[in-house]
């Protein structure tokens, strides 16, 4: 049955590829960013044993497609949970197609390739909705059709809201819930209500391409099978991005 969803994902990937009009020149634009963290945060995980990190990315644009790169550095050893500082604990691969519906509506496909020190690799589908409206309401779908041997799902509901302080600065809060469908590989083996993450950071335009952004999450547990999992937790950082 996983294969099957994968082959039709694929295919859905390769028809919209062809009904794109196809472009004369293919202009490439995109991304890259540096930043440093009080700790590696993930769906309200602690993957670095409390310890700083350094993360890092590079995003490349051409029409509605998109390829990323994406890797996180333990910066300080964790002997208690097995993290070594220098080492690269998590490297991801993103390939996602991103599109306007209509002035209400956008969507986004893709696949997440984590490759993961000392645990299997595995990859993620997703999907997600989003609405330009008010706090910008959008919901994401995850599904694990490698290594999840329940049914894999994870969804995110979410909300946020931007403002502009001055020309040079901008200000954008947020907020997610996410809801657990036996992700077993990668969340655990149970169905329910999983977490919620409060956000706030702030951006400031350095130049044209240049920006530096402070950024907080705080994350805490929902139900009885996520607290036994995840604590409560908060991260806070700096990152700087330069577009081109």
């Amino acid at each position: 049955m996983k294969k099957l969803i994968v082959i039709a994902f694929a295919l859905t990937l390769a028809l919209v590829a062809v009904s794109t009009p196809a472009l004369a020149t293919i202009e490439v634009e995109g991304d890259a960013y540096v930043g440093v963290y009080d700790k590696y945060l993930w769906r309200g995980f602690d993957l670095s044993g409390g310890k700083p990190v350094a993360q890092a990315g590079v995003d490349l644009t051409a029409g509605n497609f998109t390829l990323s790169y994406w890797t996180n550095l333990q910066l300080s050893t964790d002997a208690g949970e097995g993290y070594k500082s220098g080492e690269a604990t998590e490297n991801d691969i993103v390939l996602d197609y991103s599109r306007d519906i209509n002035d209400l509506v956008s969507i986004s496909v893709g696949n997440i390739y984590y490759m993961l020190d000392g645990l299997d690799d595995t990859n993620e589908l997703y999907f997600s909705a989003a609405l330009s409206t008010i706090l910008e309401p959008a919901v994401k779908v995850y599904y694990d059709w490698d290594e999840a041997q329940g049914d894999g799902l994870y969804f995110t509901a979410s909300i946020g809201h931007s403002y502009e302080l001055s020309d040079a600065l901008g200000l954008s809060i947020g907020a997610l819930v996410g809801y657990n469908q036996e992700s077993d590989y990668a969340v655990g083996d149970y169905s329910d209500w999983h977490n919620y993450e409060l956000s706030a950071s702030i951006d400031y335009a350095i130049t044209d391409q240049i920006s530096v952004t402070p950024s907080f999450l705080f994350s805490s547990g929902i139900s009885d099978d996520a607290k036994q999992s995840i604590d409560s937790e908060m991260v806070s950082g700096v990152s700087v991005t330069l577009t081109f």
